[in-house]
């Protein structure tokens, strides 16, 4: 007779019999994916902010040539101001070198120094508001 160890075989589930991928696999498939996806979303974050620096690099560049345009109009305009003021004192100073050697008790110019020296004076205040508002 057959001792009962040698008869009876123990039943043993097959572990090798696993149908589809190991754990290890998935987990890494997955571990790989979520690399992937960082590093995609570090690149077109860094990709993004690179173009909206360019952007506002364009749009600065843009603005400061307006108001270099605009600046240079306005003091192209107060130089030609400041040119017909020169010219004008230069005449005033004229003026009052004639009326000084032709002074008679005959001619009165003080009218007309009086009104060249006030038209001088409001246009020097004007040209000094300007000069504050470029300022």
């Amino acid at each position: 007779m057959q001792s009962s160890t040698e008869t009876s075989k123990p039943y043993r589930a097959s572990t090798n019999t696993r149908k589809g991928p190991s754990v290890k696999w998935v987990l890494l498939v997955w571990i790989v994916l979520i690399g992937l996806g960082i590093s995609a979303a570090y690149w077109y974050s860094n990709h993004m902010k690179q173009d909206m620096l360019q952007q506002l690099q364009a749009d600065n560049r843009q603005q400061i040539s307006i108001l270099k345009k605009s600046y240079e109009a306005k003091l192209t305009t107060l130089s030609a101001e400041v040119q017909e003021l020169e010219n004008k004192v230069q005449s005033f100073n004229e003026l009052l070198t004639f009326t000084k050697d032709n002074a008679t008790n005959k001619t009165d110019n003080s009218n007309k120094l009086y009104t060249q020296l006030s038209e001088v004076k409001k246009q020097l205040n004007t040209l000094q508001k300007q000069m504050d508002l470029l300022k």
